[in-house]
């Protein structure tokens, strides 16, 4: 399974905490976690510095507690986790699938599950509340979208669109094609 992999499995770039101006890059490839840094500093002293880097293998760096550290204090514990897990082994395939294959997996899920799954991270709560999911949901559980239906959702959004009660809907479409309507007869006048 590890073939499915791309050489480059994570990487992340970030900055010391303050009152360190220093910034990191973090890469972790199929063989290597590598770490890289270049002092940014006023002072005198630090302006002469090269930028560093340290190299090891996976099993070299489970082992290095000191480069978990400095990698824990600069991008936080969960990335310290993520990438001790990647190099255990122990890979996520379904973070690596495309936005547009995840969301017509999640399109199948009951609105209980797509609640949870919002939960679990950054990626996936973009994904969950997203347009493109909910005109799904809406397609799918609709027999037909009128274009004034479309046009309320484009103004509204898709999941308001999916969670107006069919009454709300109707007198908002009402509403709409009134407007409509009003401002086609103006434009004809003029």
């Amino acid at each position: 399974m590890a073939s499915w992999l791309p050489e480059t499995l994570f990487e992340i770039v970030g900055q010391g905490q303050a009152p360190s101006k220093d910034y990191y890059q973090l890469q972790v490839t199929r063989t290597q976690v590598s770490l890289r840094w270049w002092k940014i500093s006023l002072r005198s002293e630090y302006r002469s510095t090269k930028p560093g880097e340290i190299q090891e293998s996976h099993e070299d760096f489970l082992e290095n507690s000191h480069l978990q550290v400095q990698i824990a204090l600069v991008f936080g514990s969960r990335i310290l986790e993520y990438v001790i897990n990647l190099c255990s082994g122990h890979f996520d395939f379904l973070e690596r699938l495309p936005d547009d294959l995840l969301l017509t997996i999640i399109s199948y899920l009951d609105l209980e599950d797509i609640a949870r799954l919002s939960q679990t991270s950054r990626r996936f709560s973009k994904l969950c509340e997203s347009d493109r999911l909910w005109e799904q949901i809406v397609q799918a559980s609709c027999d037909t979208i009128t274009p004034h239906m479309q046009a309320l959702a484009e103004d509204i959004g898709w999941k308001e669109l999916f969670f107006t009660s069919k009454l709300q809907l109707q007198h908002q479409l009402r509403r709409r094609k009134q407007r409509q309507e009003e401002q086609d007869a103006s434009d004809t006048e003029l």
